[in-house]
């Protein structure tokens, strides 16, 4: 990698992946919650923090949540999950403007990089916008028909296997202007 960190957290951005190859070790719930308020401290439209968050470690819900969604398979050795969601009711713009995705992905990164830096490894899948998945979501954890679920992330404790890659691209930086 050319690029040297500066620090933790530019580490963590800079080696951070996703990983689909777990040990099946089980995660604390206190690790479950480190996650969720490091989610909850993203930035959002107008501060309405409209997010919530599912974290799922029972096993037959995360083996239905593994056979319904077709790219979530690693949940079976991830053993883990937590689903960002938002209640539209709440959302600034509502239904009529897709704030609540921005903000729920500033939430999901930041889940994301907490998991890294805890020693665990996560996989964002998507439920939004394909509605079949929101609707199988949405059936499965009970959630109301004014909240949105995201995504379904995969926590868990990696192999290994899944190494950083280097994904820096000067030809797609440009100074000042279009190129």
């Amino acid at each position: 990698m050319n690029y040297m960190p500066l620090n933790s957290v530019l580490e963590a951005i800079q080696n951070r992946r996703s990983i689909r190859r777990f040990t099946g070790k089980q995660v604390s719930r206190a690790h479950l919650e480190i996650l969720v308020r490091a989610g909850m401290a993203a930035p959002s439209s107008r501060d309405t923090r409209h997010w919530f968050f599912i974290a799922v470690d029972d096993e037959g819900m995360i083996v239905r949540l593994a056979k319904g969604l077709p790219y979530a398979k690693m949940l079976i050795t991830a053993k883990h999950a937590i689903i960002v969601a938002s209640d539209l009711t709440q959302a600034h713009g509502g239904t009529a403007i897709d704030y609540w995705v921005q903000d729920c992905s500033a939430a999901v990164e930041n889940i994301l990089l907490a998991a890294y830096s805890l020693g665990l490894g996560s996989c964002w899948t998507a439920a939004y916008p394909r509605l079949e998945r929101v609707a199988f979501v949405k059936e499965a954890l009970g959630i109301p028909e004014n909240v949105m679920p995201l995504c379904v992330i995969a926590i868990g404790y990696p192999t290994g296997e899944d190494k950083p890659r280097d994904k820096f691209d000067p030809a797609r930086l440009f100074w000042n202007k279009w190129r």
